[in-house]
C-alpha cells in the first residue's frame, strides 16, 4: 500500500494534531539516537508541544552539559573568525614583504598594510617607551639607595 504525500500545513483537528504529534516526535528522537549510536555523536533535541510540555533527549550526558557545550562554542567562533582573518591579514603581508612582492597587490591594499605597519611601529615605540621609563625608574631607586647608604656610611 503506497502512501500519498502529505501536505506541510497545520491539523486543525485536535485530535489527529495530538496523534500525529506524538508520533512524529518518537520518529524524531528514535532518528536522533540512531545518529548518535551510529556516529558516535553528542545529540540534542529539544521540543515544547503547543499545550508547552518539554520533551527533550540529550545523549552521552545531560542536556544541560550540552547546551553549555554549544554556548561556549558559540561565543568562541566570532573570536576564532577574527583571529583567523587576522592571520591570514599577516600571513599575506609576509608574503608580499618577504618574496611575494608588491607587484600583485592594489594601491588600496599597499594603503592598509602600510597603515598597519605603522600603527605596529607605534605600538612597538611606545612598549619601547615603558621599558625605558622602568629602566630609569629602577637607576633613580638605585642612584637614592647609594645616596641613602652613603650618608648613613659617613655618619657611623
Amino acid at each position: 500500500m503506497v502512501r500519498g504525500k502529505v501536505r506541510m500545513r497545520r491539523i486543525e483537528n485536535p485530535a489527529h494534531r495530538r496523534v500525529t504529534f506524538c508520533k512524529r516526535r518518537e520518529g524524531l528522537l528514535k532518528k536522533a539516537r540512531e545518529l548518535s549510536v551510529l556516529c558516535d555523536a553528542e545529540v540534542g533535541v529539544i521540543i515544547f508541544s503547543s499545550q508547552g510540555k518539554l520533551h527533550e533527549l540529550a545523549t552521552n550526558g545531560n542536556m544541560q552539559s550540552l547546551i553549555g557545550r554549544y554556548q561556549s562554542d558559540v561565543v568562541a567562533e566570532p573570536e576564532i573568525l577574527l583571529v583567523r582573518e587576522e592571520i591570514g591579514h599577516l600571513q599575506h603581508g609576509l608574503r608580499s614583504t618577504y618574496g611575494g612582492g608588491a607587484g600583485d597587490m592594489t594601491l588600496d591594499k599597499l594603503h592598509k598594510l602600510e597603515k598597519g605597519l605603522e600603527q605596529w611601529i607605534c605600538h612597538m615605540r611606545s612598549t619601547k617607551m615603558q621599558i625605558m621609563q622602568q629602566e630609569i625608574q629602577l637607576l633613580e631607586n638605585k642612584l637614592l639607595d647609594l645616596a641613602y647608604q652613603t650618608l648613613f656610611g659617613r655618619v657611623k
